[in-house]
């Protein structure tokens, strides 16, 4: 049986899952349901004998999430793609297919979103090893999902028939209807929600791309032909890529292609575009709710109460269909039907400049993160968690000063050319412009409290000396 090489999706911002998924931090990388974020379950849905390691495609800022996420699954990437800009999935498919060719030119590509929730992992197995063959002659598969209601948010796929075993020839692509039309499609039994998943041969795909887009193929091979290595990352060319007009993969390529099949799930699936969604999924009690295990529920009826990294106390009363979502700094309160209104309302957040639209008060990075705790014109105050044996970088500020006070953990603090280790209780200073650096040298995590204080304290007041991470902005 031929290798199955798994290409994860990872890039998109997941502004409908608000405010628990942002643009800093989207939806793939959060742990909704159980001790994996949806990325994570997604690695580990590829995990078996029949796959090869994953080839990642991702945006720069999440690079280090990505690592940090894959490597907690006791797993890592064939190779991490780095995308200098959004462009949709097609060329993001493409420019993992040419890195495939080189493999493995009829190597089997499985193409999966990270940010998609899969009931029954050994069932999607078996319909993913179902579909190999077809695939192995040379046809391109997508996979559908039986619908259970009208559904207006995907698109369909339509089949001629379902005789005998799958995958079965698509008639066509459907785009997302209206109710009226939903309702006919789930009647007639002839149509399949459209899962956005797809398997082909790599040297297959890319003809697609040659017949169909070839203006978009020519732009992606010059990026992918000047790509450069970054540590473990490959990072597309620049300036290629900004030549390329993106596009979905099925408006680029399936719906203008001869032959397609299409594999059924004969499990439970969703894309999780919205908090109705997130309901469906999620287990609930006698009167339908369903609720966060810190949160109350007193005479509410199918309801979504979800509180994420919070520690406010959530209690609803006499709610019904209802969905409430509470972060550390922010709330959502919208009726269930409606929840596809939450894009609307973070562009509007957008429009006044608000953090919340985009950012959470708690930062990733690379070497850990850190939460702002207090911020005004003249201070901030910052708590920072540093991994076991990572480090900042050597750096210096023109705007501002910070005391570092140690709480958790053994620190190796550089001030100038003095390096000194800090336990809990002690603490240090670091005045404008002077070049420093903290370590952590241990196997346990070091939690350090800083307070800026200056007359700019932005992000963007980080000049880098030396940085592990080779990063060239904060």
């Amino acid at each position: 049986m031929k290798t199955i090489y798994p290409m994860i999706l990872c890039g998109g911002s997941g502004t409908r899952l608000w405010p628990v998924s942002r643009q800093s931090y989207p939806k793939q990388f959060v742990n909704f349901i159980g001790q994996n974020s949806l990325f994570q379950a997604t690695v580990k849905r590829v995990q078996a004998e029949i796959f090869a390691e994953p080839i990642i495609v991702t945006a720069d800022e999440y690079r280090f999430i990505v690592v940090d996420q894959i490597s907690q699954q006791k797993s890592r990437a064939l190779t991490t793609i780095i995308e200098p800009s959004p462009k949709n999935t097609a060329p993001a498919i493409l420019a993992a297919a040419l890195y495939l060719s080189n493999k493995d030119p009829e190597g089997l590509m499985l193409v999966l979103s990270s940010d998609h929730w899969i009931a029954d992992d050994e069932c999607f197995k078996d319909n993913v090893l179902q579909a190999t063959l077809k695939a192995s002659e040379g046809e391109i598969i997508t996979f559908g999902v039986n619908p259970t209601h009208p559904e207006t948010g995907y698109g369909y796929l339509s089949l001629l028939s379902q005789d005998g075993e799958g995958p079965y020839p698509l008639e066509r692509f459907v785009e997302k209807p209206d109710l009226v039309h939903a309702e006919k499609l789930l009647a007639d039994g002839k149509h399949l929600w459209n899962a956005g998943i797809f398997m082909f041969r790599a040297d297959v795909i890319i003809e697609a791309f040659k017949v169909h887009q070839p203006s978009m193929y020519k732009g992606v091979l010059a990026s992918y032909q000047r790509a450069s290595n970054d540590l473990d990352f490959m990072r597309l060319d620049q300036q290629a890529w900004g030549e390329v007009i993106g596009d979905s993969i099925d408006y680029a390529i399936m719906e203008k292609a001869d032959s397609l099949f299409v594999m059924p799930l004969s499990t439970q699936w969703s894309d999780l575009g919205s908090w109705k969604a997130m309901y469906d999924i999620k287990e609930k009690d006698e009167m339908g709710n369903a609720v966060h295990k810190q949160a109350v529920a007193i005479e509410c009826e199918n309801t979504l109460l979800e509180q994420s990294e919070s520690d406010q106390a959530l209690v609803g009363i006499g709610l019904k269909d209802v969905s409430v979502v509470v972060t550390q700094d922010a709330v959502l309160v919208t009726n269930k039907e409606q929840s596809q209104f939450v894009k609307k309302a973070v562009n509007t957040l957008i429009k006044h400049d608000r953090y919340q639209a985009k950012q959470f008060l708690k930062v990733f990075r690379p070497w850990g993160w850190y939460r702002t705790l207090a911020l005004s014109e003249q201070y901030q105050v910052k708590e920072i968690f540093v991994k076991p044996d990572a480090s900042l970088s050597l750096q210096s500020h023109r705007f501002r000063s910070e005391h570092w006070v140690v709480v958790q953990g053994q620190a190796t603090i550089q001030v100038g050319d003095q390096i000194q280790t800090l336990l809990p209780n002690q603490s240090t200073y670091i005045p404008i412009g002077v070049k420093h650096r903290l370590t952590n040298q241990t196997n346990s995590p070091v939690i350090i409290v800083e307070t800026q204080t200056g007359t700019y304290l932005g992000e963007d007041d980080i000049i880098r000396y030396e940085d592990v991470y080779n990063r060239i902005e904060s």
